[in-house]
């Protein structure tokens, strides 16, 4: 088996960069403004030699980096340019499972004959990428997840790494255990705690020891420190969650306004559920206060929907019995999806007229945009 991980490089920063030739050889960060709790989603590699991280609080990224550039995220866009990038993997295999819009893993095994040797349908795609998309990636090829993953690391950026089979124990000996994939902060300090500072070191360490220190996780260790992973590309690898969540600026004392947010939220994850054409069938509030503390309450659904009305109503409820404000943070989750199509023998008119109603909205929206239809609810001032 011959696995590639390809990751494309500060992708979000990458397409603004590519896309405003303005923003070319300056450090750029993607994400919320600096002044309204904002977090970086991705930093240029101009921004990282200054520190400027993901997840890190863009005021944080601000004074770190003098001169940094703030810009929006565009996720329409960046879902476009990585459909792109798909298509080029699909290409070479049908076997591509992609973790996120900017990396996947494909399976060359059976490509080979069509297109030759991995190093070769690893070039080509590193190639289409930089000559077709203007954008770069780096490549890493071995015998298995674990190992592709950390190969495609080990140079960024544009980097190009292959690890055979023979050479994974050279490779993995010097490497500090923060870099093995799934491994944790907390997971990385327990392990120097107790003076393990590279995956050499981990291999030392009895399978007992681990399970015993680690749980479950300790035989995954165990396994990795030896570049063992059996776990297969799987192509067609399911959500299990949709969900869309905001940080207020502010925070929020008044139960109206988080209820229009609520209704906002429902509608985002209702359209998304509808493009999958799959339902949910439970809903979940989150809710972060200004303390920091986080609940989150899930409600179980009679039957399955795709509604952004029933999403809302549940959610609703929710809040109503759950929330007390002030609140930094709401969200909802939609969960126990399904893309079956259930047959009701004596169906509910309400639900009937809402579905035609739905289907509607949505064709007007996908034709002119969003914005073309809002609830009347929302377009309220507030304090009116």
């Amino acid at each position: 088996m011959t696995i590639i991980h390809v990751d494309m490089d500060a992708f979000f920063a990458s397409v603004e960069q590519r896309d405003n030739p303005q923003l070319r050889g300056r450090p750029v960060a993607v994400g919320g403004r600096p002044d309204r709790r904002g977090v970086v989603a991705a930093a240029s590699y101009e921004a990282r030699r200054f520190g400027v991280r993901s997840a890190m609080a863009m005021a944080t990224a601000v004074k770190l980096c003098p001169g940094l550039v703030v810009v929006p995220a565009n996720h329409k866009r960046y879902k476009e340019v990585s459909d792109a990038v798909m298509e080029i993997f699909r290409s070479y295999t049908p076997v591509v499972e992609p973790l996120s819009l900017d990396e996947a893993f494909l399976d060359v095994t059976g490509s080979e004959k069509l297109f030759g040797p991995p190093e070769a349908i690893g070039t080509e795609i590193q190639r289409r990428i930089k000559e077709d998309l203007q954008l770069s990636a780096s490549v890493g090829i071995g015998p298995n997840k674990f190992i592709a993953k950390l190969a495609s690391d080990y140079q960024k950026p544009g980097g190009f790494t292959v690890v055979p089979s023979e050479k994974v124990m050279d490779f993995l000996t010097p490497l500090p255990v923060e870099k093995m994939w799934g491994t944790g902060g907390k997971t990385a300090e327990k392990l120097k705690h107790i003076g393990v500072m590279t995956i050499g070191q981990l291999r030392e360490l009895s399978p007992g020891f681990l399970e015993e220190t680690f749980g479950k996780y300790g035989r995954a260790l165990y396994d990795f420190a030896r570049g063992e992973d059996a776990r297969p590309v799987e192509p067609y690898r399911e959500a299990k969650s949709v969900g869309k969540e905001i940080t207020f600026p502010e925070d929020v004392w008044d139960l109206e306004e988080l209820r229009q947010t609520l209704r906002v939220l429902a509608e985002k994850v209702g359209r998304s559920l509808r493009r999958q054409n799959i339902k949910c069938g439970s809903v979940t509030l989150k809710i972060k206060y200004s303390d920091r503390q986080l609940v989150t309450r899930t409600e179980r659904l009679p039957e399955l929907t795709n509604l952004t009305g029933t999403i809302y109503e549940t959610a609703g409820r929710l809040l109503n019995k759950h929330c007390k404000p002030p609140v930094r943070l709401i969200g909802i989750t939609c969960a126990r999806l399904t893309g079956e199509r259930l047959i009701t023998l004596f169906q509910d008119e309400k639900q009937v007229k809402e579905e035609k109603i739905t289907a509607a909205l949505d064709k007007l929206k996908d034709r002119y945009g969003e914005e073309v239809v809002k609830v009347a609810s929302l377009l309220k001032k507030r304090g009116e």
